[in-house]
């Protein structure tokens, strides 16, 4: 893979709000320190993501020492909101799949209800490690995930982005590229690979730490939301339809799951420990 290493490292403390991007983080077998251990829920106990709610996108979570995080959105004076003691869980979904999470405190329900206009309550995660399985189909025994939508990372690649945007500027809707790679809200981004390159991927070290490669993502809606001002357009769902369909799904990203322990850094070179041999592309679900 030449000189492939990691451009940029980024964690989402609340789920759909804006990302953090870091120059380190400490890799956990669900994900990155840190990363999507909050997020919001329905009066029905349905995760609230930027599907339902783009404005999302605008929202901001500051991680602060403990795991607690601080609040800030457009109109909204900040709010800190500390970890609350998990004694008690409530029963909530995410994509269908029932986890056990911890209720913040009610200014927090308040606080975000405000902002988006709705009634939704924030939750966290507090064990990752029991609460919420990888989609056995493609997990090994023990595999959790926070509540990022399927697995632990997603990693993404600069050259793939490149050759997308060049798909995008020949095709009805050009006047919407180029994209930023945030539309993908990857935790990593990997520059120095052939575009693509990712499809062929089973097991990869990223300075210190193994990964294994279970699927690529399937893209949804929230890809064609403007990060910056919340307003949605047509791309990249129409251009990856014509040009990444893979058994009904619009695929760019991979999925990966932590097989080490360790912390990854901006910079760390970036191998690939394992290909498969003549595979192709599946499509995850949500």
């Amino acid at each position: 893979m030449g000189n492939a290493e990691v451009q940029s490292i980024h964690v989402h403390p609340v789920k759909a709000f804006r990302a953090v991007s870091l120059r380190e983080a400490v890799v956990e077998p669900w994900g990155l320190a840190g990363d999507r251990r909050w997020t919001l829920i329905d009066d029905g106990g349905k995760v609230v993501t930027q599907r339902e709610q783009p404005r999302l996108a605008l929202a901001a979570a500051e991680p602060l020492a403990g795991g607690g995080v601080r609040l800030s959105a457009p109109g909204r004076a900040p709010l800190t909101v500390e970890v609350p003691d998990p004694a008690e869980t409530l029963p909530m979904t995410v994509f269908g799949t029932k986890v056990e999470a911890v209720l913040a405190a009610p200014d927090a329900h308040a606080w975000c209800s405000a902002y988006l206009g709705a009634e939704v309550r924030l939750v966290h995660m507090d064990d990752p490690a029991v609460r919420r399985p990888i989609d056995p189909e493609h997990a090994l025994p023990g595999e959790t995930v926070s509540f990022a939508d399927g697995y632990p990372l997603l990693a993404t690649t600069v050259a793939s982005l490149d050759a997308l945007n060049s798909q995008i500027a020949e095709g009805r809707n050009a006047h919407e590229g180029p994209l930023p790679m945030n539309r993908f809200r990857p935790n990593l981004v990997i520059a120095g690979t052939e575009p693509w390159a990712e499809d062929h991927w089973t097991r990869i070290a990223v300075g210190e730490v193994v990964f294994r490669v279970p699927k690529p993502c399937g893209r949804c809606v929230v890809t064609t939301t403007d990060q910056e001002t919340a307003a949605r357009g047509r791309e990249p769902l129409q251009t990856l339809a014509r040009h990444r369909r893979i058994n009904g799904k619009l695929l760019f990203g991979q999925n990966l799951v932590p097989l080490s322990p360790g912390t990854i850094r901006v910079g760390d070179p970036v191998r690939v420990l394992d290909r498969p041999a003549g595979s192709t592309p599946t499509a995850d679900r949500h």
